[in-house]
């Protein structure tokens, strides 16, 4: 037998046990909006769920990961996909990919991680009795955003006129923005709605923001702005705009501070319902968990360009000050 011959022989030996192996074991759709750079930790996290119920990834589950890198539009085609591979569940995170997934099937049990009310968008029947096929967490996101507001206006107490930057893509935006615009009445501001759905819409935005002289701005929770902390960090410093985002990845990235939801939090807990339910537990009967955790993140090097001095009282309520 020729030595070639001989190596593609061994070649198929091996990896006939390791493709039998494959076949035997239950695969998990993982469907999302963002990207999967910028999401590394929720994924750990979700892995971390996974094996608190005895399943790790490659041992005895697969994982067949789907990232939309913030163009929404790919995500039905991603979700159809996904179905023809006939996963035993499909984990979904961002509320565009759950609307493509819910869209897509209507056996295969869903797990969503959002933050948002998932029985106001008609994912489910109510929190405690799912019903249908669809069960998961929930994290506090939206609501937070008048919050956001109150921070700011704390921070920034002169400044009169401020701006949302929104994705206009995100099912969610119209409400989240009356939410905001409400807070902002409250506080006696001017709130300007600013569109994004694409990067080359950032640069519009901020010489808008330069325009209506904001003296600052919140940047509504979506999963496009996820992928983009750093740029928009970057621009925000640049543009000389005290802005607040909801996670911990903006600030670190040189934002001036993040206030929300703990999402890591919810993507374990999504982890572990995706290793009952592959035990044999059924969506309909798993109620929606919630996720109360909240942090602020404060980066003082952001504060120092921007000229900013955070007051005592809120460095004393920061859960971690970036230097």
């Amino acid at each position: 037998m020729r030595r070639r011959d001989f190596i593609t022989v061994l070649g198929s030996a091996a990896a006939w046990p390791l493709a039998a192996r494959a076949q035997a074991m239950p695969v998990v759709g993982f469907l999302n909006g963002a990207s999967a750079w910028e999401y590394t930790p929720q994924t750990a996290a979700f892995r971390q769920g996974l094996s608190e119920t005895g399943y790790v990834e490659g041992r005895n589950v697969l994982i067949e990961y789907r990232w939309a890198e913030g163009h929404y539009e790919r995500l039905p085609t991603l979700a159809a996909d996904l179905v023809r591979r006939q996963p035993a569940v499909i984990a979904t995170g961002t509320i565009p990919a759950v609307l493509a997934a819910k869209a897509a099937t209507t056996t295969i049990p869903i797990v969503f991680m959002i933050g948002v009310d998932p029985v106001e968008l008609g994912f489910v029947a109510s929190l405690n009795r799912p019903g249908g096929n669809l069960t998961g967490v929930t994290s506090l996101a939206a609501e937070l955003g008048p919050k956001r507001v109150e921070l700011l206006h704390e921070l920034v107490p002169t400044a009169t006129i401020i701006a949302a930057l929104v994705n206009p893509a995100n099912p969610n935006s119209e409400a989240a923005s009356r939410d905001l615009q409400a807070a902002a009445r409250s506080l006696g501001l001017q709130l300007h709605v600013l569109n994004a759905s694409s990067e080359r819409d950032f640069d519009a935005a901020f010489a808008t923001l330069v325009q209506l002289r904001a003296g600052g701005l919140v940047i509504l929770s979506e999963a496009f702005f996820n992928t983009r902390s750093e740029q928009l960090a970057a621009l925000s410093v640049r543009h000389a705009v005290p802005t607040i985002y909801q996670y911990r990845e903006f600030a670190a990235a040189g934002g001036l501070m993040s206030y929300g939801g703990g999402i890591a939090d919810s993507y374990r807990i999504a982890g572990v319902y995706t290793g009952r339910i592959l035990k044999g537990e059924k969506p309909a009967d798993l109620p929606v968990q919630r996720s109360t955790k909240v942090e602020l993140f404060i980066n003082l090097k952001a504060a120092k360009a921007l000229g900013i001095t955070f007051p005592p009282s809120l460095l004393a309520r920061a859960d971690e000050v970036i230097e």
